[in-house]
């Protein structure tokens, strides 16, 4: 277990995260600047937009392994410490679509910085504290203590206008749907057992593309109310076939409903060889700098984190790798701290493992087209002269001589999207 005590972050260089850019320039440039080229957000406030900074990076949803969770079926786990790393990354990449559908890439926890206080040693001491207290707890068998909780009452008696109401319900709903039962839509229980239609079960390994068809399969047997005007597409075989994707937007269960659906265009791609090519970086800056970019499900090998930006060739990420009591998500008034991560990390690119899952948020047909369109302009200058990472494609993917993958009611997956999904649990890729 290392603990870092801080994420230096230079002054000099633009930090992007999901899209919005911050600069940490100091707001008077004649201020006598400290001796290191480096400087922690913490230390200086003054600096630029660094609290905008830190707001919407702590509002983001953040979803880490759980303990003392309902038992999953077929198992005795009640926890998925050590193993459930790559769920919990997809289910943070899920969470900032539905944020993104739900609330829009503005929006911003307005109680984010009352997660710790804002004096120059909380932003990262204290979370150390924290980190050191559950490890020590995990060895000791005893149970951390809550934080104090931020109540849905008091939060909803502060806010001004039925705005900002209405998006703190759907903030709580979206983390509703995350919670560790198995009951809730996107929880650990429920991923589990769209997984075991692969042949993985509870405990198991799984890969960041194996990730993407349970995200699709969840989000496609939804049955909320809310959740009928979203839909996720996997690229197949690193190809977006463009008639499938707007296929999808177009279906409506309710027949008298015209609305396109948004879609979350999922696509497993692999960044090298053995180890991640670092061609691909400026591609993977560009993507992550798209405000309908909702992250990338990647890591180091067989450790998973979710990419939400970056500073010059840095990774900034989420770390799920951090071990938290169950919190009931049912309980009317249930405490949000745990959902939301006060502190960046940050990771070279070259450390990154070559496979991973890239996510995009569409809100309509129109959307995806013009998206569709920036993104293959994006593949064509980061490609050089090799072949682009993958590509979008007009039609459908049977004009293509793929066999369909229509499934039936008892078997979720399809016997082609199973013989995909049992090759890329291996993380074998063909490299062109």
């Amino acid at each position: 277990w290392v603990l870092k005590t801080k994420t230096y972050f230079s002054r000099n260089s633009p930090v992007l995260l999901l899209g919005k850019c911050y600069h940490f320039k100091y707001e008077d440039e004649n201020k006598l600047l400290p001796a290191r080229s480096g400087c922690t957000i913490e230390e200086h406030v003054i600096a630029g937009n660094v609290e905008e900074f830190r707001k919407d990076f702590i509002s983001r949803i953040w979803l880490t392994y759980r303990e003392e969770f309902p038992q999953i079926e077929g198992s005795a786990l009640t926890t998925d410490c050590g193993w459930g790393c790559t769920l919990r990354t997809g289910q943070m990449l899920l969470a900032q679509g539905l944020i993104l559908h739900f609330l829009g890439r503005a929006w911003t926890w307005p109680d984010a910085l009352n997660i710790e206080n804002s004096d120059s040693d909380s932003w990262t001491s204290h979370t150390v504290k924290k980190f050191t207290a559950s490890f020590e707890a995990s060895l000791s068998g005893e149970r951390e203590l809550n934080p104090p909780q931020i109540s849905l009452k008091e939060t909803l008696g502060r806010y001004s206008d039925d705005h900002e109401i209405r998006n703190e319900i759907y903030h709580r709903k979206i983390i509703s749907w995350f919670g560790d039962s198995p009951l809730t839509i996107f929880g650990l229980h429920q991923l589990i057992e769209y997984g075991k239609k692969s042949g993985k079960k509870a405990g198991d390994w799984y890969g960041p593309a194996v990730v993407a068809h349970i995200l699709r399969k969840a989000v496609e047997e939804a049955r909320h109310p809310d959740l009928q005007g979203i839909t996720i597409y996997v690229a197949q075989d690193c190809t977006v076939y463009s008639s499938d994707v707007i296929d999808k937007q177009c279906t409506s269960v309710a027949s008298n409903n015209t609305d396109d659906k948004a879609v979350i265009i999922l696509v497993p791609v692999r960044l090298g060889g053995e180890r991640t090519n670092i061609d691909y970086l400026e591609f993977v800056k560009g993507i992550l700098s798209l405000e309908y970019c909702v992250g990338i499900i990647g890591g180091k090998p067989k450790q998973s984190y979710y990419f939400a930006g970056f500073q010059d060739d840095s990774l900034i990420y989420m770390d799920p790798h951090y071990c938290q009591s169950f919190v009931d998500v049912s309980i009317k008034d249930f405490p949000l701290e745990t959902f939301h991560c006060p502190s960046p990390k940050k990771m070279s690119f070259r450390k990154m493992d070559p496979s991973c899952t890239i996510g995009f948020y569409c809100r309509n047909v129109q959307d995806f087209k013009r998206a569709s369109e920036e993104i293959t302009k994006m593949l064509k200058i980061s490609s050089k002269e090799k072949y682009p990472l993958f590509t979008f494609v007009n039609g459908h993917s049977r004009d293509y001589d793929f066999t369909s993958t229509t499934t039936k009611e008892e078997d979720l997956f399809s016997e082609d999207e199973k013989k995909r999904l049992k090759r890329f649990s291996t993380e074998e890729f063909v490299l062109l």
